[in-house]
């Protein structure tokens, strides 16, 4: 699903009624002044409305009729409180219901631990790191591991969502394996590498229940500047007093505490945490676990992506594609002999030889058993496997191993079979030569092969102004046909763990935020590095540990999505802010002319909108800046809707719409309501 069906579609499930109704009892249990100090502006709206019940209980009269009025500007203000709270719990509550399915993939779950006497079973709270368990088919997963003996297919639809079967299987990079999971088929040995309450489906819960989520340094500056406005405005709510009773217009602590209220960024200090917790909690709906609420903000803002090629970019295999036959050799014959000698080649590449003389010539397994076919295994050493079977001696293996073998017939490498070789080296890819009793049939051209989709998404990446770069290990020539293919806008070659922390280093110092994703345990000083480390799901744990973010899908590109919500993220924050500030203008308007219209009647002509009363007029501003935050709340939830514009388009139009809107929209909410007000005479 694309971020744009993905945004749309969740837009039906932000009010759950399940989530909403634990919301509204959280909003009062969130009143606990120990919990709202937290949040300075609306902790200083509370005390307000202690304040004013207080007054309202304790006053032994209320004369001119302002009882009502007082009731209801008291009312109001718990409203304004709640709401904020109500608005922070419903981002909260999203986290808890999906914390909730987590915990049904952590269902009490019995192990098979290995012991020096034998198997025991024991719980899967009992586990602790180095433990070894064996896992069967049919069996879940016990705990966080990597997978150091067998191979296996893995239902990890509980963790990611995915339906597909995934392969582990013991070294390499796909080894890691995550608690909660089903192997499908054949039985593994696992080493854990997770102590009780500390495995990565732990991790996840306690994420995205918020228990873990730290503020962000921008989200401190703004909380900062917020609480800067609030002194402000308080002090300066203080000395209006003195100054109406030398003027003759003595106010109720009523009036002024509406007054503060209404001219503190009530707006965006009530939903402030919110748009936080929501926009971690949308990463998660995306599959991608956030360690920190700062990467996702760093990831609105990145400038370099630095992409590992093996298991990234490409599957992390290569597979045969092409049979180029010497002269005077066929094909199928070529094929038949390239089969052959690797029928006892388990690698991926072996394997895929066999599959392509299938596909492309039909040929299939053949009983050997009474031919005395001798098998020759493929052996790092040798770098070659084979078959030696009647008269027929076949072999397959990498360039310099077979120019040996040929070499030892007394035969050479054909001209034309060294430039096929050459060919497929200079395309970026791996050769392999097969021979038949001492000489050269042909090249066997293996690929490296391309994750669908790729050249598309790095487009994608390429309008929202990110420059993409691919780190190998493999030659220029390889690398260079692999970036080319893919659709980088770079590549580093020939790249060890230390030149990619370099090239980080170097695009940091430029002042540029960058952004890694890998699956290696060399790659994990990388993302550590990194201001943004997405490490795959299916990596090793090392990777899993030094990135600031987990793919749980594996796919390289989800930066995309990963960027788009960081971007919505600040650009929320931001629209609400401007907003919250704008608010300020109609709120002025509306409650200053009220206060003093008495004592200095010119004041009247500031007015504008004609409000019925001076009680009207301020309870009219109280309601508004209650029912805003309700209102407002799915766009916290939900986020600014992203697009890749530049940021002068962006700041424009953030101005434009909640800028100017933040103004008018106070102007019609506060004339429409002190209306309904006189209509119902409710004062």
């Amino acid at each position: 699903m694309s971020y744009e069906s993905h945004h749309e579609a969740d837009v039906h499930s932000l009010f759950d009624a399940s989530i909403a109704a634990r919301a509204a009892l959280d909003a009062f249990l969130k009143l606990n002044p120990v919990k709202m100090i937290r949040n300075p502006v609306m902790f200083v709206v509370e005390v307000g409305s202690v304040l004013t019940t207080v007054l309202l209980f304790t006053r032994k009269a209320h004369t001119g009729g302002h009882f009502a009025f007082d009731l209801q500007v008291t009312l109001w203000l718990w409203f304004t409180v709640l709401f904020a709270n109500f608005a922070e719990a419903m981002a909260e509550g999203r986290g808890k219901a999906q914390a909730d399915s987590l915990r049904k993939a952590k269902a009490e779950t019995m192990a098979h631990r290995m012991t020096d006497t034998g198997i025991e079973e024991v719980s899967s709270a009992m586990l602790f790191s180095g433990n070894l368990v064996k896992v069967s088919a049919g069996e879940i997963i016990p705990g966080d591991g990597e997978v150091i003996e067998g191979m296996a297919f893995v239902d990890e639809s509980a963790i990611t969502g995915e339906s597909a079967p995934v392969v582990r299987e013991a070294g390499g990079d796909m080894s890691a394996v995550t608690g909660g999971t089903r192997v499908l088929s054949d039985e593994i040995i696992i080493r854990i590498t997770s102590n009780p309450g500390e495995t990565f489906l732990d991790r996840m819960i306690a994420l995205v229940e918020g228990a873990q989520r730290q503020k962000t340094p921008n989200e401190i500056a703004l909380n900062i500047l917020l609480a800067g406005l609030t002194i402000i405005f308080l002090l300066t709510t203080i000395t209006l007093q003195p100054f109406a009773i030398y003027s003759g217009a003595p106010q109720s602590i009523f009036v002024l505490v509406s007054l503060l209220v209404c001219l503190i960024p009530t707006t965006i200090g009530g939903l402030l945490s919110a748009i936080g917790i929501a926009g971690m909690d949308r990463l998660v709906q995306y599959n991608v676990l956030a360690t920190s609420g700062r990467a996702v903000e760093a990831a609105g803002d990145v400038d370099t992506l630095l992409l590992d090629k093996t298991g990234t970019i490409t599957i992390g295999n290569r597979q045969a594609a092409e049979f180029i036959p010497a002269p005077g050799v066929s094909a199928e014959q070529l094929a038949e002999a390239a089969q052959l000698s690797s029928l006892s080649d388990e690698t991926p590449e072996g394997r895929s030889i066999v599959v392509l003389a299938k596909e492309r010539y039909g040929l299939r397994g053949r009983e050997l058993s009474h031919r005395n076919a001798e098998f020759v295994p493929f052996s790092a050493t040798t770098r070659m496997s084979g078959v030696d079977i009647d008269d027929r001696v076949i072999r397959k293996g990498s360039v310099d191993a077979i120019r040996q073998h040929l070499k030892e017939h007394g035969n050479g490498m054909p001209p034309l079979v060294r430039e096929a070789v050459e060919r497929v080296a200079r395309s970026g890819g791996t050769p392999l030569v097969v021979a038949e009793n001492g000489s050269a049939l042909g090249v066997i051209y293996l690929k490296d092969i391309v994750k669908g989709g790729m050249r598309e998404r790095f487009h994608q990446l390429r309008v929202m102004g990110i420059r993409t770069i691919m780190i190998t290990g493999d030659n220029p020539l390889t690398a260079a046909a692999i970036a080319r293919e893919a659709g980088v806008d770079d590549f580093l070659a020939e790249a060890k763990p230390q030149d990619k922390m370099d090239l980080i280093r170097r695009e940091q110092a430029q002042g540029k935020l960058v952004a890694m994703t890998g699956d290696g345990t060399n790659d994990a000083p990388a993302l550590a590095q990194a201001d943004v480390g997405v490490a795959m799901s299916t990596g090793t744990q090392a990777a899993k540990e030094a990135g600031n973010m987990v793919d749980l899908d594996s796919n390289p590109t989800k930066l995309i999505e990963i960027v788009a919500i960081g971007k919505q993220l600040l650009m929320t924050r931001g629209a609400l802010t401007t907003f919250s500030i704008a608010n300020d203008i109609a709120k002025y308007f509306a409650i200053i002319p009220a206060m003093f219209a008495t004592a200095f009647p010119v004041l009247s002509a500031l007015n504008i909108m004609h409000l019925h009363s001076p009680q009207s007029a301020v309870l009219s501003a109280v309601i508004f800046n209650a029912l805003i935050i309700i209102a407002l709340i799915p766009l916290a939830l939900r986020g600014v809707k992203y697009r890749p514009v530049s940021a002068a388009v962006l700041l424009q139009r953030n101005l434009l719409i909640y800028g100017l809107g933040g103004i008018i929209v106070p102007f019609i909410g506060i004339k429409l309501i002190d209306m309904a007000i006189t209509a119902l005479r409710i004062l």
